[in-house]
């Protein structure tokens, strides 16, 4: 980064930078003659690196492939920055240093960041660190790994600051002389997420058009760690039987005879066959199911295809919402750093068994939430609200507040606690409702809203053709023709629950008593934490659900883990007494 001048000079007054006044982007061609002056007024006439010439344009053999990234401020150019991508073959710095000198790999994720200029009136803005940010925030889109740069001895502090490190190498060029800099990017995401960039700033004052988000996409985090068991290409297969996935909470059971005897008898047509575009079916076998009308029913692949297509349609940054504490993660990341909401919580608290408190639930739907999410039975504590309690309760909601209820574990506490025909009939409140768990179907994907018919109408323009494939229609078509078999299944997945819960207190573990098909578990204080455990069960072929950044009050001794059937649940127990206590054994309950 040679010669950032707007650090030691001084601020020429101007009038106040209006909200928005800056805009970053990538330089068009016009403004590259622009640059190339600002390049000979910076480093030739003024700091004297380079000798000035007639022309008043400074080049270099590297402009055909820099990337030029500039500032802004309506028609006038207040500052740029220049990235040298690893396709060019050569950098900048190795007119001073040799590559077999430097201290670090030079591979094909190494970017150099050069050339950070700021215009002499608009020094002492936040023109320097915007460009910085955007020159970060290119290359990680990019997928690059590393960064290098030589910056000016005088303003060597701001680089440090900025998370690049110095690597005891100078060099002098003109009259200036540099350090070489360097730092990976994730050390400098590691800086970034610490809050060292002044991204709240930058977006107020800023319209950023670089072609990439300004914040980068933050990955959800699930469980489905046992697949590093099978191989995310199948190639393990074989070794199904051995790994018990109770990171995720896939039914223990099969899906219904029905549905497997339809797949087996046409697997191959099913698999080269287009679906029915809008699913009518599959609408018509939930509304029949659910005693609603095929109006109040919108279906997608899976409860997280309707989360990501219905909340950033209803929400901007500038909305409310309410959340449990814990919950669902998938809420809070949606919410929080997709869409950039402001969000509240209602908190559960351990001392209470994280009993959804309805007082304190009622007075906090008076607010006008712009939305409430109230997963019910909640993930991952199991608790569940009654639906003669909940129901009147979001009747009072505030006018203006939609209320969405998640049920994906519903029918494993009573199917008729379900608040779809509440949804049906409501202005303001959504059910979404998954069939992975209770169905057996996780593999399938298969989900649905339902709610007013004037909820839906907006989602329904943004719901593509064939939005669940023809086996997972089929495949859930015959599930809610079998009604029976899964009752049966809920009643067993009950007592398996409560053997299991007993096992675990006799391992002195604290078990909030669920209603679902898993258990939300607290290690002792004085015991190993919950990544500990998770690790060591890994080495066995036991994968657990380290449920400690689920909640923000849940401590380091939080455990989730999904219910099996006996014998697994046997194995589970054998498993996690030789981890904890390696001279301790359990029996079957």
């Amino acid at each position: 980064m040679q010669a950032d001048a707007s650090v030691t000079e001084p601020c020429i007054p101007r009038a106040a930078i209006p909200s928005k006044g800056f805009e970053l982007a990538l330089a068009s061609q016009a403004e590259l003659q622009a640059i190339y002056r600002l390049r000979h007024e910076v480093y030739a006439c003024e700091i004297g690196q380079h000798a000035m010439n007639p022309t008043s344009i400074l080049t270099d053999a590297l402009d055909g492939t820099n990337i030029y990234l500039v500032v802004r401020f309506g028609d006038e150019l207040a500052g740029f920055i220049s990235l040298t991508p690893p396709e060019a073959g050569k950098y900048s710095i190795e007119k001073y240093f040799e590559r077999a000198d430097l201290p670090f790999a030079v591979d094909d994720g190494l970017y150099e960041v050069r050339l950070l200029t700021v215009r002499r009136d608009f020094r002492g803005t936040k023109v320097a660190a915007l460009l910085m940010y955007a020159a970060f925030r290119l290359i990680e889109a990019y997928g690059g790994t590393q960064i290098m740069a030589i910056g000016r001895r005088e303003v060597l502090s701001v680089y440090i600051k900025a998370g690049l490190a110095d690597c005891g190498m100078t060099v002098q060029s003109g009259a200036v002389h540099y350090h070489l800099l360097h730092a990976t990017m994730v050390h400098l995401r590691a800086s970034a997420d610490a809050g060292l960039w002044p991204l709240e700033a930058v977006e107020r004052k800023t319209r950023w058009t670089l072609g990439i988000p300004l914040r980068k996409p933050a990955a959800c985090f699930h469980g489905g760690a046992f697949f590093e068991a099978i191989g995310s290409r199948f190639e393990r297969l074989h070794t199904v039987p051995k790994v018990i996935n109770a990171d995720v909470l896939d039914a223990w059971f099969p899906p219904a005879p029905k549905v497997l005897h339809a797949l087996e008898q046409y697997l191959p047509w099913l698999l080269r066959t287009s679906p029915p575009t809008g699913c009518e079916g599959l609408i018509a076998a939930i509304a029949a199911a659910r005693g609603v009308k095929p109006a109040n029913v919108l279906v997608g692949a899976g409860s997280s295809d309707l989360i990501f297509r219905a909340l950033p349609r209803w929400l901007n940054s500038r909305s409310r919402v309410l959340l449990l504490d814990p919950t669902y993660g998938e809420y809070a990341h949606v919410l929080e750093k997709v869409i950039g909401c402001h969000v509240d919580r209602l908190t559960l608290h351990r001392e209470r068994g994280y009993e959804v408190p309805a007082d304190a639930l009622k007075a906090a739907l008076t607010v006008p939430y712009d939305l409430v999410v109230l997963v019910n039975p909640n993930s991952p504590t199991g608790r569940h609200l009654d639906a003669e309690i909940l129901g009147p309760l979001l009747k009072s909601a505030h006018v203006s507040t939609r209320v969405w209820v998640d049920e994906t574990y519903v029918d494993f506490v009573d199917s008729a606690q379900s608040l779809e025909r509440l949804a049906a009939q409501s202005e303001n409140i959504i059910v979404c409702k998954s069939m992975s768990k209770a169905y057996a179907l996780s593999g399938a994907r298969v989900a649905y809203l339902c709610a007013g018919p004037h909820q839906l109408e907006e989602l329904r323009a943004f719901t593509p053709p064939w939005v669940v494939s023809l086996i997972a229609q089929l495949a859930a078509v015959r599930a809610l023709e079998s009604p029976n078999y899964y009752r049966a299944r809920w009643r067993e997945t009950a007592a398996l629950r409560e053997a299991l819960a007993g096992d675990l207190r006799n391992l002195n573990w604290q078990v909030i008593p669920g209603v679902a098909n898993f258990l939300l578990c607290h290690h002792p204080e004085d015991g190993l934490t919950a990544d500990e455990i998770v690790r060591r069960c890994r080495e066995h072929g036991l994968f657990l659900r380290d449920a400690t950044r689920m909640g923000a009050r849940l401590g380091e001794h939080a455990i989730r883990l999904a219910v099996k059937d006996a014998e697994t649940n046997r194995r589970m127990m054998e498993i996690l007494s030789s981890v904890i206590s390696p001279s301790k054994r359990i029996g079957p309950s």
